[in-house]
């Protein structure tokens, strides 16, 4: 058995200077031939072409088993810069998105809570737990939900809250939150997602436009009930839709 074979693991530590404490990344490398860790490198590569700048973003994402979030049919094609279907017309987001939303997340106050509309199949927010103290997540489809709390338990994630409900309410019972992220395309933001917004909390979205989709960084102005708004670049996720599927 070759030595990096050997270990099942492999630990990863990094000084967070950012946030002033020390993060334990464990990742799981059982993977094999276009699931390998090589392979997740050569993603990674290329997000870093893409502009992708944030270390401990890209680092994350080389180390999170992306394959487990797919059917195993679908699996093979884990580390495409792409975007893949996980059933009930949802999908898994292209890794270029997932990382371009951390990173503009990540990118203004500490986040101590936040909170995710659209679990989906739980890769988002499995990102998100290794990079802030706890996530909240909301998903309308249930058996995705529960697909998505098995993957969470399997990685040891204890940083996650889930809720099976409606995203466009958001989840004022544990709000503010210090930054919000949306998986699905409203046509306009909701307004009880600004609402639940810290001051000067970070809301990342896909909105819906005439033509196309727009990713947006709005910013609460400190305490008041003003926003600044910045157009990020051109999207495609599925629409954000309300009510809940069982």
């Amino acid at each position: 058995m070759s030595e990096d074979k050997k270990e099942s693991r492999v630990y990863v530590r990094f000084w967070l200077t950012k946030y002033n404490k020390d993060f334990l990344l464990i990742a799981d490398i059982d993977g094999i031939g276009m699931t390998s860790q090589r392979t997740r490198e050569r993603l990674i590569n290329r997000l870093y072409s893409q502009g992708i700048s944030n270390i401990l973003v890209l680092e994350v994402m080389r180390t999170m088993p992306r394959h487990i979030f797919l059917d195993e049919a679908l699996a093979h094609r884990a580390y495409e810069d792409t975007s893949l279907p996980i059933g009930y017309k949802q999908t898994l987001s292209q890794p270029y998105i997932v990382a371009k939303m951390t990173e503009l997340l990540l990118s203004g106050k500490k986040m101590r809570k936040v909170l995710e509309i659209g679990t989906g199949s739980g890769y988002q927010c499995a990102v998100l737990a290794k990079l802030v103290g706890k996530v909240y997540s909301i998903e309308r489809i249930e058996p995705l939900l529960s697909a998505a709390r098995d993957r969470f338990e399997m990685l040891g994630l204890e940083n996650i809250e889930t809720h099976f409900g409606d995203g466009v309410l958001g989840w004022d019972a544990k709000a503010p939150f210090d930054g919000i992220i949306a998986t699905a395309a409203p046509r306009m933001v909701p307004q009880a997602l600004l609402n639940q917004l810290a001051p000067n909390g970070v809301l990342i979205a896909p909105v819906e436009g005439q033509n196309f989709q727009d990713l947006r960084m709005i910013t609460r102005k400190g305490k008041s009930d003003k926003f600044d708004e910045k157009s990020v670049e051109a999207v495609k996720f599925v629409p954000m839709l309300s009510g809940v599927v069982n």
